[in-house]
Formats: C-alpha cells, structure tokens, sequence
C-alpha cells in the first residue's frame, strides 16, 4: 500500500506554518535579547540595575512564549490527518516513556542549573562558580534540548500524527543551529572571566 505524502501532512493548514514560526522564534529572539543583554544591559537598565530582576523578567517571558509554543503545537497536529504509527500497545507505551524521559532530562536540567543558570543568567553577568556535571549533564551535553526534542516526538507519537514528526526533525534542527550560537557566546563568557580572573 502506498501512502502519498500529501495524505500524512497536510501543508495548506495554516496551523502548520504557524506552529513552525513560533518554534523558530523562540530559540532565534532569547539568543538575540540575550547577546544584546550581554552587551548593552538594556533589561537590566530596565530593573534599575537589578541583574537578577532583568533575568527573572527574561525567565518568565522564555517559559510564557514556550507554553504558547507548546499549545500552538498541539492546535497544529489536531488540525493535521491522523494515520497508526505504532502497533498496540507500542502506540500508547513508547510515548508515555519517551515523554516521561524527555521530561525528565528537562525539569532535572532546570533544577540543576537553576533558574538563572537555565534562563541565560550568564548573559547578564550571573555566572556559576563551576560547570554542572551531575546528572543530567553526565548523560547528555544539551539535555534540556534532547529532552523537549523528545516531548515532541512523544506528543506526535501519542496522537498519531505523521505531520508531528516532521516538526520534531525541524525541531532538531533548529536547536542544533541554535547551539552553535548559544554554546560558543557561553563558552567565550566564561572563558573571559577566567582570564579577569588570572589577571587580578
């Protein structure tokens, strides 16, 4: 039996073009705030200074545009055909685990950096004293991404929405692409507080 691509995604809902710029805009706009933070204190200037306030204000707008995302997501699959992905009971086990341990890797990640070590603090000059290796960094470099890759792919998965999968890969890449500026800007922070470090 052949299936046409047509009849798994249906790329004339606009739900679906939707749902691809919102998960684009998120990584694409904090990285953007956040190098610019980094270089003129603007969120800052707007809290009188305050670092932490500018970085709990950044926090709470990151984790609302995320929730949004999130939902914009779930309108895009209900409104894309649903095709059998999995036999039973696979269907129902594979993205319950895979999304209990994708969420996993992300709310352990969370409490291990904290909120400011999780919402780019380190762009506002809120630095950790040392690299965070336990667990879930000891498994994975990026785990807050893989995990929220895999929350994707779960919910998809659960709803028996092809289309879903097809956003889960464009997921990947724009987190991969997005690492590649957030992971070398990080890196040079603080390998310049060290070096201010040596020097006093």
């Amino acid at each position: 039996m052949v299936v046409s691509l047509e009849s798994l995604v249906d790329l004339n809902r606009t739900s679906l073009l939707v749902s691809l710029l919102a998960i684009i805009f998120n990584p694409v706009a904090w990285n953007l705030v956040a190098q610019n933070e980094y270089r003129n204190k603007t969120i800052t200037r707007l809290f009188g200074g305050n670092t932490y306030y500018g970085c709990y204000f950044l926090a709470f707008l990151i984790f609302s545009f995320g929730i949004f995302r999130d939902s914009l997501y779930h309108r895009a699959l209900l409104d894309q055909p649903q095709h059998s992905i999995l036999p039973a009971p696979y269907d129902t086990v594979v993205p319950a685990a895979l999304f209990l341990v994708g969420q996993t890797f992300v709310v352990t990640s969370t409490w291990a950096l904290g909120v400011t070590g999780t919402f780019l603090g380190d762009y506002f000059g809120i630095l950790m004293d040392h690299r965070v290796e336990g667990f879930p960094f000891n498994v994975l470099r990026d785990p807050m991404y893989v995990g929220s890759t895999m929350s994707f792919a779960a919910t998809a998965l659960w709803y028996e929405r092809p289309a879903g999968l097809f956003i889960t890969f464009y997921v990947y890449i724009v987190y991969v692409v997005a690492l590649r500026f957030e992971g070398p800007f990080t890196d040079m922070i603080y390998s310049k507080r060290e070096a201010e470090r040596k020097r006093a």
